[in-house]
C-alpha cells in the first residue's frame, strides 16, 4: 500500500484536531512539535499499544477489530457520522481494491413521476457523486438556469453539484454564504468516498477539484464528515433577487445511492413570493432537438 491510505489520513486529521486539554490530559512535556495529540497520547487514551496505532495510521495494518475501532473513536471524540465513516474506511482497508468504472446512473420512472408531482417545489435527484441525474423545471430555474435543462439526461454532460460550486462562477455567486455551503458538500463527498472507495469516477472528481480549486484542497484536508441532510441558505438569484430556501435531502428507497433534494420556503414569506415569481418566469423546458426527417413520399425505399 502506498502511503497511509484513506483510513490513515482520516485518523491523522482527527488526531491533529484535538488538544491535550480536550481529552483531559495535562501537557507537561517539552514543546510540542505536532499539531494536536501525539500518537502515544492517542494510543494511551484508546488502550492500544503505540506501535499498533502507528501501524494503523501508516496503512500497515488492515485488521482492526470493532472493539479497537470503538476505543479509537471514543479517544478521538468522533460524532456518529465520523464513527460511521471510520467503520467504512476500516472495512474498505480490509478488502482488496476493485476499481472499475460503473454504468451511468439512471433515474427510475417512479422517481421521475415524483419530480413531476412536486413541480411547484424546486427539486432534483442527485447520484452517488453529487451528479444531477434529473431536476424539475423549478429546480433547474432556481439552481442552474444558465445550463440546458436536458443536460442531466446525457451522462457526458451531467452537471455535478460539487464541481459547479467550486468551478462555476454562477453557482459560487448564488450562495451568499458560499463557504458554508461548500463545507457541507465536501463533508458529503467524504461520506461518499467512505461508501465507495473503489469508484474511479469519484476519484477523478476529487482529483479534478484538487487540481483546479485551492479552496477545495483546504477543505478536503480537514477530513470533515457530515452528510447533507437539511439546511437553510440565502440565495442571490439573478432573476428574482435575494431569497432564503431550506434544502432537504431525502433518501430514495428503491435507489439507495440516489437522493431527492427539495428546496422550500415559508408560505407567504418574501422568499415564497420570490419563488412564485420565478415559477411564473419559467415556462418549462423545450423538448430536446430532434433532427428533421425528409417528408415521406409514401413509396417504399
Amino acid at each position: 500500500m502506498d502511503g497511509p491510505g484513506p483510513l490513515g489520513d482520516f485518523l491523522q486529521a482527527r488526531r491533529a484536531r484535538l488538544r491535550p486539554e480536550d481529552v483531559g490530559l495535562r501537557d507537561l512535556g517539552p514543546r510540542r512539535r505536532v499539531a494536536g495529540l501525539r500518537r502515544e497520547e492517542l494510543a494511551q487514551l484508546a488502550g492500544v499499544s503505540v506501535s499498533y496505532y502507528a501501524r494503523l495510521e501508516q496503512g500497515q495494518s488492515r485488521a482492526a477489530s470493532a472493539e479497537v475501532l470503538g476505543a479509537i473513536a471514543r479517544a478521538l471524540l468522533l460524532d456518529k457520522h465520523e464513527r460511521a465513516h471510520l467503520d467504512r474506511l476500516a472495512d474498505a482497508a480490509r478488502r482488496a481494491p476493485r476499481a472499475r468504472r460503473s454504468r451511468p446512473e439512471k433515474v427510475a420512472a417512479e422517481t421521475r413521476e415524483l419530480l413531476g408531482a412536486v413541480e411547484d417545489i424546486p427539486a432534483m435527484v442527485l447520484g452517488r457523486r453529487t451528479d444531477v441525474l434529473a431536476w424539475n423545471t423549478l429546480g433547474h430555474a432556481l439552481l442552474a438556469g444558465h445550463l440546458d435543462f436536458h443536460d442531466p439526461d446525457d451522462p457526458a454532460r451531467r452537471p455535478n453539484i460539487a464541481r459547479m460550486l467550486f468551478l462555476d462562477p454562477h453557482c459560487r455567486d448564488l450562495y451568499t454564504d458560499w463557504k458554508r455551503k461548500v463545507r457541507t458538500v465536501v463533508g458529503s463527498l467524504r461520506v461518499a468516498v467512505g461508501k465507495f472507495p473503489d469508484d474511479p469516477q469519484l476519484a477523478e472528481l476529487i482529483g479534478e477539484l484538487t487540481m483546479k480549486s485551492p479552496e477545495f484542497v483546504t477543505l478536503w484536508r480537514d477530513h470533515r464528515v457530515k452528510p447533507c441532510d437539511g439546511a437553510s441558505y440565502e440565495l442571490r438569484h439573478p432573476a428574482v433577487g435575494t431569497m432564503t430556501v431550506t434544502q432537504q435531502t431525502l433518501s430514495i428507497a428503491r435507489s439507495p445511492e440516489q437522493a431527492l433534494v427539495l428546496c422550500t420556503t415559508p408560505a407567504g414569506s418574501p422568499s415564497g413570493e420570490a419563488l412564485i415569481l420565478l415559477r411564473r418566469m419559467s415556462p418549462g423546458p423545450a423538448s430536446p432537438t430532434v433532427p428533421e426527417r425528409a417528408p415521406s413520399t409514401g413509396k417504399p425505399s
